[in-house]
């Protein structure tokens, strides 16, 4: 799914997302994104190629990088550009976990449901542990 810029809003298939709705969004995340990983503004800026000010400016709302700086921020932290532009479901959903999902893709369908099978196992587990707390 596409975000396309259109002046102030953002068309998302058939109805708006205003501009100030996406940056919103994104800031907030990517706030919470850097303070996870222990990260100063001042660090991310650098890995991305600017500055800790302007790292604050987006997390602030004052400024929105192009989707490139967008990119490597998400890379830098270890998430999705969709995490930090969108809400969803799965917008939580990290690098390495979307890896290990492109990779069960690969997977014939036998060895895909053994998977399936042990994730169930495990699921079933988690839910029994929070059920008898």
């Amino acid at each position: 799914m596409f975000l396309t810029y259109l002046s102030p809003i953002f068309v998302k298939h058939s109805f708006l997302i205003r501009k100030s709705d996406v940056s919103m969004i994104f800031s907030e995340r990517l706030a919470y994104a850097r303070k996870q990983k222990k990260m100063k503004q001042a660090d991310l800026g650098k890995l991305v190629g600017t500055s800790g000010d302007i790292i604050g400016k987006y997390e602030r709302g004052e400024n929105t990088p192009s989707i490139e700086v967008a990119a490597k921020i998400a890379d830098a932290l270890g998430v999705t550009v969709d995490y930090l532009v969108k809400e969803g479901e799965y917008q939580n959903i990290d690098n390495e976990t979307l890896k290990r999902m492109k990779e069960l893709e690969k997977l014939s369908p036998e060895d895909k449901s053994h998977v399936f099978a042990m994730l169930d196992a495990f699921f079933a587990k988690t839910k029994l542990q929070a059920i008898l707390k």
